[in-house]
């Protein structure tokens, strides 16, 4: 069990402990019996938490701006031929599936801007031949927040700033869409920071009442100089300062997952570097357009900005 999940054992226990209320419950059948029945199903949901967490995987939301978790039919996770798949002309990751069934598992980012309905993964196997999976996403929908900033050139640009904030936007896509290939299998991942989640991820924002893009991560709200760790094993393959972003960080954790952290006082590594989970990367900082100190942490599969509480298990208040 990986000391960086903390949580799903837990939930594990609290399912185990509603199941055995729920034994307890029933009067057809004998004491012995229901004894007998509450061991055998805390067993069960126990075994699929501990695969759960042997696989490391996020939580299967399949909305805009989550994760979807699609099965391979026809892919044993048995043989060494690990297939590719693609959603949206982008290369997704592809894990073993260490469940029942063992096949190849598909582990698909979700743009924001996607639309509820039918989606099609596309799969070609290691001789070529190709083959197609359909999915389904559903809806969400994401609350609002309204925030006033007070350095009004960080809400209406100038014309020097835009240039340099379309500079850095292709600095920024073009890490979010590097393709680092390692062992097929999800990392674990912990907590960047201890702090408040002040804004949950696919916020629809609004500056100074100007409608914005949602808001594509989760901010941790902390005092500055609040150390920032990396929350899996990864390579650092961007750092700088950012008009928006302010002191940033991106490391690529292979196969497309990517995450990045923003608006720091100070950065500890540096492009190149191979950091693992628990590494000092930086501190909480209030640079680039800010309302007060605190992390914002994007986290990218197939280069689609997704919700990093799908990591864990718990979900941000609001989103």
């Amino acid at each position: 069990m990986s000391a960086n999940s903390p949580f799903r054992p837990t939930l594990g226990l609290l399912l185990c402990k509603r199941i055995m209320a729920r034994v307890a419950s029933i009067n057809k059948i004998g004491l012995r019996m229901r004894e007998i029945l509450s061991i055998v199903c805390c067993l069960f949901v126990l075994l699929l938490c501990e695969l759960s967490v042997a696989n490391n995987l996020p939580r299967n939301l399949p909305v805009p701006g989550g994760i979807a978790l699609v099965t391979l039919p026809g892919h044993s996770a048995s043989k060494t031929d690990i297939p590719r798949a693609y959603y949206q002309k982008q290369r997704v990751m592809v894990v073993a599936n260490v469940t029942l069934d063992s096949n190849w598992l598909a582990v698909v980012g979700i743009p924001l801007t996607t639309k509820p309905g039918q989606q099609t993964l596309n799969i070609v196997d290691h001789k070529g031949k190709a083959s197609s999976v359909p999915f389904q996403i559903l809806p969400k929908s994401y609350r609002e927040q309204h925030l006033t900033i007070t350095n009004k050139r960080q809400v209406n640009p100038l014309k020097q700033d835009l240039e340099r904030i379309v500079r850095e936007k292709k600095e920024i896509v073009a890490a979010f869409g590097d393709w680092h290939k390692t062992s097929p299998s999800f990392p674990a991942f912990s907590l960047p920071l201890v702090g408040e989640i002040s804004s949950p991820f696919g916020l629809r924002r609004f500056f100074n009442e100007q409608p914005r893009k949602p808001h594509s991560g989760l901010d941790i709200a902390a005092a500055e100089g609040t150390p920032v760790y990396a929350p899996a094993a990864g390579i650092v393959s961007v750092t700088g300062n950012y008009f928006f972003n302010g002191n940033t960080i991106i490391i690529n954790h292979s196969n497309g997952l990517v995450s990045m952290y923003c608006h720091l006082q100070t950065i500890a590594v540096k492009a190149g570097q191979q950091v693992d989970s628990g590494t000092h990367i930086g501190q909480v900082g209030k640079t680039g357009r800010v309302t007060g100190p605190h992390l914002h942490w994007s986290v990218s599969l197939n280069n689609a900005r997704v919700d990093p509480g799908l990591l864990f298990e718990f979900e941000a208040k609001g989103s």
